[in-house]
C-alpha cells in the first residue's frame, strides 16, 4: 500500500519536478534510494529525519545528530511513527542502511580509479 511521503505531507515542492526546486533544489530525501520502500515510502520519503541536508522550515538541515531534536517534534515524523507502530524502524537501523550506501559508493569509486 502506497503511503504519503514527506514532500507530499509537507507540500514543500522539493520532490523531482516539484514546483519549488528552482528556489531550493531537489530534497535529498526525495532522491535517497537506499531507503526506498522504508515504511512503504518512495526513496527516503518516510525516513527523511535520517537524511542530511533536507530543507525543513525553509532552512537546510544538517546531519542527523544536529537535526533529530527538531525532527522528533515534527508532525510528519510523529505521523509515520504512529502509522508504522509496532513495526517502526528505529533511526539507528536507518542510519546503518545509509552508511552501507556510503561504503558501496566509496568501493565503486575506488574500482573506477
Amino acid at each position: 500500500m502506497r503511503k504519503t511521503n514527506c514532500w507530499e505531507f509537507k507540500k514543500c515542492g522539493r520532490e523531482p519536478y516539484g514546483n519549488r526546486i528552482d528556489e531550493f533544489g531537489v530534497c535529498p530525501a526525495a532522491t535517497e534510494r537506499m531507503l526506498d520502500l522504508t515504511h512503504d515510502g518512495h526513496n527516503a520519503g518516510r525516513a527523511c529525519w535520517v537524511v542530511a541536508g533536507t530543507l525543513c522550515s525553509n532552512k537546510v538541515q544538517g546531519t542527523f545528530a544536529r537535526k533529530f531534536d527538531t525532527c522528533e517534534k515534527c508532525d510528519f515524523y510523529i505521523t509515520v511513527k504512529r502509522e508504522e507502530a509496532p513495526m517502526f524502524i528505529l533511526s539507528a537501523e536507518l542510519l546503518r542502511r545509509l552508511r552501507g550506501s556510503d561504503i558501496v559508493s566509496r568501493a565503486n569509486m575506488a574500482l573506477q580509479r
